[in-house]
C-alpha cells in the first residue's frame, strides 16, 4: 500500500511538471512572440515545428567571465564547498525559493512536504562523504537539509542538453555541449525567458578539483550542486551528461531507493566517482556502462586518441555504446557524434528536433577548425534555445576547457 501511494505521488508530480499547466493568456502570447515566424517565411507557408533556417558561421565566443573555485578533496567534506557557497549563497536561496513558489502553485504544499519528509531519509542512505558535503552546504545557506538534497538530485530529471564529440582533420578530439535547464519551471512573459534558466546563469562556476595539491579534474557546475555534468580530466578524457526520458525514469528509481532498493547509483555521484578514480577513457567507459542507475541517462565520452569517442545510452539496468564513426540518418561525415535527448536509433520529436540542425551544420562547417565549428553549431537555433544556460568546448588531448554563458534573443525556440 505504501509503495503504491508513493509511486503514484511521484508520478503525479512528474505529470504535472511535464504538462507545465499554464492557463494565463499573456504567457501563451509571449511564448508565441518568442516563436515569431522567421521573416523569410510567407504567411501560410509551412515550416518545421522546431524552426531552423541557417547555420551560424562567424560566431566569436565572448571572453570567459565565469568565476573559478578550488575544491580541495583533501579537506573535510563539510569544508570543501565553503568559499563557493558563501559567495553564491544569496543566488542559491533565490533559486530554491523560486522553485518552491512555482511548485506550490502546481501542487499546493504536497511536493515540498514530500521533500522535507523523504529527502533527509534519502540522504541518510548516500555515501557519508556526500552526505557531509550536503550538511556543510545546508549550514552555510540556512536551507532545509531536504532542500539541499533535492537541489542535488534535481538535475537528474529536468535538463535538456546537446553534446557533440568531433574529430579534427588532424585527428584531435574535441567535445562540446550546451546545458539547457528549466523546462516548464516558470515562463517570464515580459522577457520571454524561462525563469529557472535565468536564475541558474549566475550560479555557473568553474571548478578545479585538487588532491595532493594537484589538479585531478576540472568541471563546470551550478553552485550548490556537487555532482558532475560537464568535466575534463586533462590528458585523459572528457565527459558530459544528457537527460534521457523513459517510462520508468528517475521518479520510479527515487521511489524504489526510498523504499529500500539501494542497488542503484545516482548519476551525479557516479560521474564524480569516475572523474576521481579513472585515469583513462577505457576505465571511464566501463564504469559508466555497468552499474544499475536510479535514472536513465546519456553519457557522452571523449578521450585522447582519434577513435576514443562514444555515446553511452543508459537504461536503469542496461546500456548501449554508440562509437565515433557511426552516423545518424542523413549524416554525411563519420567524424562526429551528436547526442540530444533522444536515443540515436530513434527519430527526435518534431517539437524538439535539435539533432537534425546540429548534424546538418556539423556536415556543412566541416572539421578543419573543430573548435570554431562547435562554437557555431552550439550557437545555431534551435540547438541554442531559451533553456540554454552555458556552452562548453573542451579537448582532453589539448588540455583545453572553455565555457561561456549563453543567451538566445527572439525569435528563439523555447526548448
Amino acid at each position: 500500500m505504501r509503495t503504491g501511494w508513493l509511486l503514484a505521488l511521484l508520478l503525479t508530480c512528474f505529470l504535472f511538471l511535464s504538462e507545465g499547466r499554464d492557463s494565463e493568456r499573456n504567457q501563451q502570447i509571449s511564448i508565441k512572440a518568442a516563436l515569431r515566424t522567421p521573416s523569410h517565411v510567407s504567411p501560410g507557408q509551412s515550416y518545421n515545428l522546431t524552426p531552423f533556417d541557417h547555420c551560424e558561421t562567424s560566431l566569436q565566443p565572448p571572453s570567459p567571465t565565469i568565476p573559478e573555485y578550488i575544491i580541495d578533496l583533501d579537506c573535510p567534506p563539510k569544508e570543501r564547498w565553503k568559499e563557493l557557497i558563501t559567495d553564491k549563497r544569496k543566488e542559491i536561496v533565490v533559486l530554491i525559493e523560486h522553485v518552491k513558489k512555482f511548485c506550490d502553485v502546481l501542487f499546493g504544499h504536497t511536493l515540498f512536504w514530500m521533500v522535507e519528509e523523504f529527502m533527509p531519509r534519502l540522504a541518510d542512505t548516500l555515501p557519508a562523504e556526500y552526505r557531509e558535503e550536503f550538511e556543510g552546504i545546508a549550514l552555510i545557506t540556512g536551507m532545509n537539509f531536504g532542500e539541499v538534497v533535492l537541489f542535488n538530485v534535481f538535475y537528474e530529471f529536468f535538463s535538456l542538453c546537446t553534446s557533440i564529440v568531433a574529430r579534427s582533420d588532424d585527428g584531435v578530439l574535441y567535445h562540446g555541449r550546451n546545458l539547457d535547464f528549466g523546462l516548464f519551471l516558470g515562463w517570464d512573459p515580459v522577457n520571454h525567458t524561462w525563469q529557472t534558466a535565468t536564475l541558474l546563469k549566475p550560479l555557473v562556476v568553474s571548478l578545479n578539483f585538487i588532491q595532493g595539491n594537484k589538479t585531478l579534474y576540472r568541471a563546470i557546475n551550478y553552485a550548490g550542486y556537487t555532482g558532475i555534468l560537464t568535466a575534463i580530466n586533462p590528458g585523459k578524457f572528457a565527459l558530459t551528461v544528457d537527460e534521457r526520458f523513459t517510462w520508468d525514469g528517475g521518479y520510479v528509481g527515487i521511489a524504489e531507493w526510498i523504499l529500500g532498493d539501494r542497488n542503484q547509483q545516482w548519476m551525479g555521484f557516479l560521474t564524480r566517482q569516475v572523474m576521481e578514480t579513472c585515469g583513462s577513457y577505457s576505465c571511464a567507459q566501463k564504469k559508466l556502462s555497468k552499474p544499475p542507475l536510479v535514472a536513465p541517462v546519456y553519457f557522452i565520452l571523449s578521450g585522447t586518441s582519434p577513435t576514443e569517442g562514444c555515446v553511452i545510452t543508459r537504461g536503469r539496468n542496461n546500456f548501449d555504446i554508440w562509437p565515433l564513426g557511426e552516423r545518424h540518418e542523413n549524416q554525411t561525415g563519420d567524424w562526429f557524434l551528436v547526442q540530444t535527448n533522444f536515443d540515436h536509433w530513434k527519430k527526435p520529436s518534431p517539437i524538439d528536433n535539435r539533432r537534425s540542425p546540429a548534424v546538418k551544420c556539423m556536415d556543412q562547417l566541416g572539421n578543419k577548425d573543430v573548435p570554431g565549428t562547435l562554437s557555431n553549431v552550439l550557437s545555431t537555433r534551435p540547438v541554442l534555445n531559451k533553456l540554454t544556460t552555458y556552452t562548453s568546448i573542451m579537448s582532453a588531448e589539448k588540455h583545453q576547457f572553455r565555457t561561456w554563458i549563453q543567451s538566445c534573443p527572439d525569435p528563439c525556440w523555447p526548448w
